[in-house]
């Protein structure tokens, strides 16, 4: 079974209407734009969506121009049947008028025809099924509807007129020329060889009846030759058209798709973009944008919208018009200033491009607006500031590191041989100061890049357990009533997936600074490790189970101006701390997964602060024999 040729423009589907893009309805393809990647907008991403309408607005222009290729010249072919109808019967009537004797059926068929052609042309219903597929079938009836009627229609008239005092062989242009246009190359010379045919044919009858012989043949023959010629070039040019609307449409689809792309990375960006021409009128703007725009109370609506008339946006409005005007801004941008009427004062670095270069000698339409709230610029270069120094830092803890063993080995060996009370006494200051550098150095090595301990199963209730006793002991905290530290832990084992040194470090160092800042009297360092309820999160719902490990400390409350600066680097209360207590305690939990908060806990009978370590439980099955017992590592 062979497949049926198709035409230049593609396959159809017969019964496709003429309002086609491709195999897809005009209306759909507008929907196919709003819903960019073939994806249905709910409503909450209609408003997204909107901010960057602006850039399809082209694409839609051309779904709306009137379908594609084959649909547009069909249409222009009937226009042209249905001119070329009413032209032959102003023909016919004018030769009436002038007193040329015309035939009645002539004059009928002329008048059937400009019927049929001015209907097909102007009811919509009758080019139902029209497509590239049904006119590349000669047995169609679309094909009989338009070239084959007229190829029949042509061909009488012309035979009606066999003395030639009526060109009607020259109206075998328009059929050869809708197909070799619209249908595939060898029915456009079928066509062509039919209308030839007809020609030498009129011309076989009249020489019959005693007309010139070379002339009238040879006038059929180079008519035939022309139909030829003229079916050859118009498949051509057909066919050079459906390249270009294949590539077209390949290239609308690809800019479609790096649309979506763009719009997806500018609405997800943190910075903002507004999209603004020299009217102050705003094209597209992200999110991001929005936000910073907004004062806190009434959120700016989707664009587009207008920058002038809104009195705390006046900066914004100055700033691009002097853009506008020099047709340049620093590369590092500007800052902006807005103040909204409640008394909020927001500063804004602006960085603005262009979307066309100054060089084209050719006006700036638009300009593409970079929003960055100043508090994210300086905190992103604190951050960056940070970063260096602990890179600094950690360079000159491992140089310190040897001289520093040196000195605490020299001076071990001073002191043994030291007599005199006031030198031990010297002995011993060098050596609690040589201590407090190396646990200083063992703080900034920490957490410093490197490489990270992989973590491990291990009972967190041992472990925990353990780390107080010792704890205890150091601190020379004696067991009884008035012991300040109080432990509470569960009797079955929580395992958790953390190194079993960093995560006793940790609790060192937060029962340190529970005991230092610590109201004096019993239980007032209370350590407590239990197992989290669903209920007590009703707003986080954790793919796995947790367990919270708590360090209160009863004592008044930690001022909000220290609170705010609790987790960060070198920052300290005390004139002997190096303020990376706390701050080692985060890190740490971040590498295994954990989390720290701090809270202030409002009890009427013993108030106080704790630190709540959040650890992820694993299951009990993963813990071997020598990892339960924290005290083999």
């Amino acid at each position: 079974m062979t497949e049926t040729p198709q035409s230049w423009f593609g396959p159809g589907v017969a019964g496709d209407a003429p309002d086609t893009l491709g195999g897809i309805d005009a209306v759909e393809a507008v929907d196919a734009l709003d819903s960019i990647g073939g994806f249905d907008q709910s409503p909450a991403d209609a408003s997204i969506a909107a901010s960057s309408e602006f850039f399809f607005q082209p694409a839609r222009r051309l779904v709306n121009a009137g379908g594609n290729a084959f649909t547009r010249l069909y249409r222009a072919f009937l226009a042209a049947r249905a001119a070329l109808g009413l032209a032959l019967v102003a023909t016919q009537l004018i030769a009436g008028l002038l007193g040329s004797a015309v035939p009645l059926w002539t004059n009928v068929l002329c008048v059937l025809y400009a019927t049929q052609a001015v209907a097909l042309w102007l009811l919509p219903r009758l080019q139902r099924g029209a497509s590239a597929k049904t006119l590349a079938r000669i047995s169609s009836p679309q094909w009989w509807a338009s070239i084959g009627l007229d190829l029949a229609l042509f061909g009488l008239l012309h035979a009606s007129d066999r003395s030639g005092g009526v060109n009607y062989g020259a109206l075998f242009v328009l059929p050869v020329l809708m197909a070799g246009v619209l249908a595939p190359r060898l029915l456009g010379l079928a066509t062509a060889a039919i209308a030839a045919l007809v020609m030498l044919g009129v011309a076989g009858w009249a020489v019959l009846d005693g007309a010139d012989v070379a002339l009238r043949l040879t006038q059929a023959g180079l008519v035939g030759s022309g139909f030829f010629v003229i079916s050859l070039l118009a498949s051509e040019m057909a066919s050079r058209l459906a390249r270009e609307e294949r590539t077209a449409r390949g290239s609308m689809e690809f800019a479609r798709q790096q649309a979506q792309l763009n719009r997806l990375v500018i609405d997800e960006m943190q910075e903002g973009v507004l999209v603004v021409d020299r009217r102050g009128h705003v094209r597209a703007a992200n999110p991001a944008a929005r936000d910073l725009l907004a004062d806190g109370q009434a959120a700016v609506r989707t664009a587009p919208f207008q920058l002038r008339g809104v009195q705390a946006w006046q900066p914004l409005v100055r700033a691009v018009e002097q853009a506008f005007a020099s047709a340049a801004w620093p590369e590092a941008g500007r800052d902006v200033g807005l103040s909204f009427g409640n008394g909020t004062l927001r500063s804004l670095r602006l960085r603005m491009r262009f979307t066309r270069r100054r060089e084209s000698e050719a006006s700036e339409d638009l300009c593409v607006l970079f929003i960055e709230d100043n508090r994210k610029v300086l905190a992103r270069s604190q951050q960056e500031k940070l970063a260096a120094m602990g890179r600094v830092s950690a360079g000159i803890a491992h140089e310190i590191r040897n001289p520093l063993a040196a000195i605490d080995q020299a001076n071990a060996l001073l002191a043994e041989d030291v007599q005199d009370p006031r030198a031990q006494q010297l002995t011993r200051m060098v050596a609690s100061n040589v201590t407090r550098l190396k646990r200083i150095i063992d703080d900034v090595l920490e957490v410093a890049p490197g490489a990270v301990p992989a973590p491990v199963p291990l009972d967190a209730g041992l472990l925990v357990s353990e780390a107080c006793l010792e704890w205890a002991r150091t601190n020379q905290l004696a067991p009884g009533p008035s012991d300040p530290l109080s432990c509470a832990l569960p009797l079955q084992a929580l395992v958790v997936s953390f190194d079993p040194e960093h995560l006793r470090r940790v609790l060192v160092n937060l029962l340190d600074n529970a005991l230092r800042h610590a109201t004096p009297g019993p239980a007032s360092v209370q350590v407590s490790l239990a197992p989290e309820s669903d209920a007590s999160t009703p707003t986080m719902q954790p793919m796995l189970p947790m367990a919270s490990l708590t360090i209160f400390s009863a004592g008044p409350a930690i001022p909000p101006e220290v609170e705010r600066h609790l987790f960060e680097p070198f920052f300290s209360t005390r004139s002997r701390g190096s303020g990376l207590g706390l701050y080692i305690c985060r890190e740490l939990c971040e590498r295994y997964g954990a989390q720290i908060i701090y809270r202030r806990r409002q009890d009427p009978v013993l108030p106080g602060n704790e630190f709540s370590i959040r650890l992820r439980l694993i299951e009990s099955a993963a813990i071997g024999p020598a990892v339960r017992n924290p005290s083999l590592f």
